[in-house]
């Protein structure tokens, strides 16, 4: 009983940490709208997080494969976080300003791919995420805290 109940709560956590990270990627890109220029040089490009299962190898993924499971596959292992990358589908918001100190000869600004609505919307759902999280990790904590009270 007690394993699996913690095995819950580093999920949870796992899930906790991830949807943070995502949070601040969002903000860091709401934070960059207007930024026309990096260290390079270049535009400021908008940054997704990339998720993935933690603890799954690629043994255990062939054997899902052919619907086999390992008992200790079972069970999820959580959330983590495999990379922060930049978007480079999106094209870049290209605004005629031939005043701009970032103006290319022909007087036009490239400003970063970020579009705030999308971003805020993205915010939005990490939070919920987050949210969930959090209640899922205080319902395991409260059945662990029970378990104790039963045991007394």
């Amino acid at each position: 009983m007690g394993a699996g109940l913690f095995n819950s709560l580093n999920i949870s956590a796992s899930g906790l940490t991830a949807q943070s990270l995502r949070m601040d990627t969002i903000s860091q890109n709401i934070a960059n709208v207007n930024t026309t220029r990096d260290q390079n040089g270049n535009p400021y490009r908008r940054k997704t997080v990339v998720f993935a299962e933690k603890g799954i190898d690629a043994f255990g993924y062939a054997l899902e494969r052919q619907g086999i499971k390992r008992a200790t596959e079972i069970n999820g292992k959580g959330v983590k976080v495999t990379a922060i990358v930049e978007d480079h589908v999106t094209s870049m918001k290209m605004v005629y300003d031939p005043a701009h100190p970032d103006a290319d000869e022909d007087g036009y600004v490239y400003y970063p791919n970020v579009n705030t609505v999308t971003e805020m919307t993205n915010l939005i759902d990490a939070t919920r995420s987050y949210e969930a999280n959090v209640t899922a990790f205080n319902a395991t904590k409260n059945m662990l805290l029970k378990g104790l009270e039963l045991g007394q």
